[in-house]
């Protein structure tokens, strides 16, 4: 049995990599850009108003001089020329500022009577004018590689012509459950039978990072349990178990991986919940397995623990590691890091967390009451009541 630090460092050593994948702009959000995004015109491309009113050369501003309108310039029309001085043309929001015009004076600050404009006040020059190439010029970078691609940076995209974008590819996922006392939810359970739940906890958590696994299920049957985990690491990127992996007389899973010539990282890790969590890698498939205790809470643990984790250094992104303020004092002794459920919220400018009770790792109602896990390690003194300590996000908001 390993320790939780050791674990955690063997899993992030052994990162993924997918390549890419061009894919539609409408399937772009919340992936990973693989490619800069580079202007393909000055942002602004012109001179363009900011207001609705007049536009006008600063030279004729006079707020004792009225100035002809000679034209309307909407928003989407060609660039116009001032025919001539003490001359104005009423431009709306958006549009192309004049030839020779470079100030722009809003309604709310004029008159119009009879086809002229008096000014109200006396203007800024270039006020309500957003000058050509001030955002960005023709050429730069306007988005860098490895940026998670989000709504602002979906109009980016679009404003420069992007229809379709490079994107980290993610892995291929396949989400296993084992044991015959699962029956599908769509059943009614004999007294000694369970409906399958942990598989769906897991594709729920998986579509949020926008993988959409197959879902499995494998009976307690060594023959057919490694007929079907031959096929899933040859067609598979990563394959996620829940169950079959404790020391029981029926938990096949690890003896059946080991047949199948996958490399053993470690079996067994100094933490609760989630202690029989079993990782390797096949070589030649180059197949990653999660291989994580049945009990509901040790399988969800355990996913935002590493999983998560693990992709995040496989696209290359950063981790987020996170603190927050104990309210209680808690004690831990013993020899496992503790993963403890906690509701948070915010006082003063901090997250306090609070635990949460469970009856233990096999108590599922339990994990729709936490926000996430605080990690303790254990040492002889107890965790103090305010005390900065690890935390692990289940919810994004």
């Amino acid at each position: 049995m390993i320790s939780f630090d050791e674990a955690y460092r063997r899993v992030l050593d052994l990162p993924g990599d997918f390549g890419s994948e061009e894919v539609d702009l409408f399937e772009a959000n919340n992936r990973l850009l693989a490619e800069e995004i580079i202007a393909d015109r000055d942002y602004p491309p012109f001179n363009r108003a900011t207001k609705d009113g007049i536009a006008l050369r600063y030279s004729d501003a006079d707020t004792n001089l009225p100035l002809k309108i000679t034209g309307v310039i909407a928003a989407g029309t060609p660039q116009k020329k001032l025919s001539k001085s003490d001359s104005c043309m009423e431009i709306m929001t958006g549009a192309v500022v004049p030839v020779d015009a470079d100030t722009v004076v809003m309604y709310e600050d004029i008159d119009i009577i009879q086809g002229h404009a008096h000014l109200k006040i006396q203007p800024e020059k270039g006020q309500n004018i957003h000058p050509r190439a001030s955002d960005d010029k023709k050429g730069s970078v306007l988005i860098s590689q490895g940026k998670i691609i989000g709504a602002p940076e979906i109009g980016i995209l679009a404003a420069v012509g992007k229809s379709r974008v490079k994107v980290k590819k993610l892995p291929t996922v396949a989400v296993i459950s084992t044991g015959n006392e699962l029956v599908d939810i769509d059943q009614v359970p004999l007294p000694h039978q369970i409906r399958r739940s942990n598989a769906f906890t897991l594709r729920a958590a998986l579509l949020a990072q926008g993988i959409c696994p197959s879902l499995h299920h494998l009976p307690d049957d060594s023959d057919m349990i490694r007929n079907q985990l031959k096929d899933l690491i040859r067609t598979q990127d990563v394959l996620i178990l829940s169950g079959g992996v404790s020391r029981g007389k029926f938990d096949y899973i690890p003896e059946v991986l080991a047949e199948l010539n996958v490399h053993k990282q470690f079996h067994m890790v100094k933490q609760r919940p989630g202690k029989p969590f079993w990782f390797g890698r096949h070589q030649n498939h180059k197949t990653w397995i999660f291989s994580f205790p049945g009990n509901p809470v040790s399988t969800f643990v355990n996913y935002h623990i590493y999983f998560t984790d693990w992709l995040s250094a496989s696209l290359g992104l950063r981790q987020q590691h996170f603190s927050v303020h104990l309210q209680e004092e808690i004690m831990i002794e013993g020899s496992l890091t503790r993963f403890i459920g906690v509701r948070t919220t915010r006082e003063e400018g901090k997250i306090l967390a609070r635990t949460v009770k469970s009856n233990s790792s096999g108590d599922l109602i339990s994990l729709s009451s936490y926000d996430g896990f605080i990690r303790l390690d254990p040492r002889q003194q107890p965790y103090a009541a305010d005390e900065l300590v690890s935390y692990i996000p289940t919810r994004s908001y």
